[in-house]
């Protein structure tokens, strides 16, 4: 089974670096990954291309960059392309500062299972180390630190959990008893590609930021989707910044309260209105 990695990024190149060099470190290699990109400038562009001329012992099947013209915070839209530019069957939702660690592939392969969606979780990183991650002070990356290093940096403040790097086997007890829409985050989220495509992706009139991923859960939960947790096995690191405006939130949280209300399925601009004239998609490895 192919699985696509869908990457979302929005001027953050560095960031983006230490993403794409964990992920060519994976020990799992039957994947590819999808860059899709809102809108960054040419630096963006730039940086993929430098990794890319690198030898790498270990690297996914493709590589793609999906670019969209820069009209405001439109991460839905983004996802959804990335999607559209896809073959695998299964789809693992990353944002562009989180950090896998080298099992990350292959632990969301083994906790993969028809009729669920597995939701993940992340060590949120201080601005300090996060300057330290991407100012490259550290010989070793973060992602192939170890237990102690990441005790070292909870104790110090500079990581918000560290427990979750421990390792839990795939088991029933990971199976929810009820889809909540609350504490779903699409920075670290794996779904089928066929229960995707059936509600219609992301939905696109969520404009800004928040509860995009709520929405989309939703409408997957009605579709009989069940949720699972992939704490415990598929942590990332969460590299630290500024918070985006949430000018949208309280917006697009009301929207979500009102469609619990609803039997609504598909999205209403999604998925299917995928590729757009202004979109690029190019194949850098592959």
């Amino acid at each position: 089974m192919l699985i696509s990695v869908v990457v979302t990024t929005y001027n953050r190149p560095d960031a983006l670096h230490a993403v794409i060099t964990a992920l060519m470190d994976q020990t799992d290699t039957n994947f590819e990954v999808l860059i899709s990109d809102d809108g960054s400038s040419e630096q963006t562009r730039r940086t993929i291309a430098s990794l890319m001329h690198r030898q790498y012992a270990r690297k996914p099947k493709r590589v793609i960059h999906a670019w969209q013209p820069d009209q405001g915070f439109r991460a839905s839209a983004a996802r959804n392309m990335g999607v559209f530019a896809s073959c695998g069957d299964y789809v693992i939702f990353l944002d562009g500062d989180c950090i896998p660690r080298p099992e990350f592939v292959e632990r969301h392969r083994v906790l993969a299972e028809p009729g669920f969606m597995v939701s993940g979780s992340r060590v949120l990183l201080s601005s300090k180390l996060t300057r330290r991650i991407l100012s490259c002070e550290q010989l070793v990356p973060p992602h192939l630190q170890d237990m102690r290093y990441w005790l070292r940096q909870r104790l110090s403040g500079h990581a918000n959990k560290v427990l979750p790097l421990l390792y839990f086997p795939d088991h029933p007890l990971r199976h929810y008893r009820s889809v909540k829409w609350s504490r779903i985050k699409s920075c670290n989220l794996a779904i089928w590609r066929r229960d995707f495509v059936a509600v219609n992706g992301f939905d696109e009139s969520f404009v800004g930021w928040g509860h995009e991923d709520a929405d989309l859960v939703l409408r997957l939960a009605r579709l009989g989707i069940k949720r699972k947790g992939g704490a415990f096995s598929t942590e990332v690191f969460h590299l630290w910044h500024n918070e985006n405006t949430r000018a949208t939130e309280s917006e697009n949280r009301h929207r979500v309260e009102e469609r619990i209300k609803t039997g609504l399925i598909e999205a209403t601009i999604g998925l299917s209105d995928h590729p757009q004239p202004d979109q690029r998609i190019e194949k850098i490895i592959g």
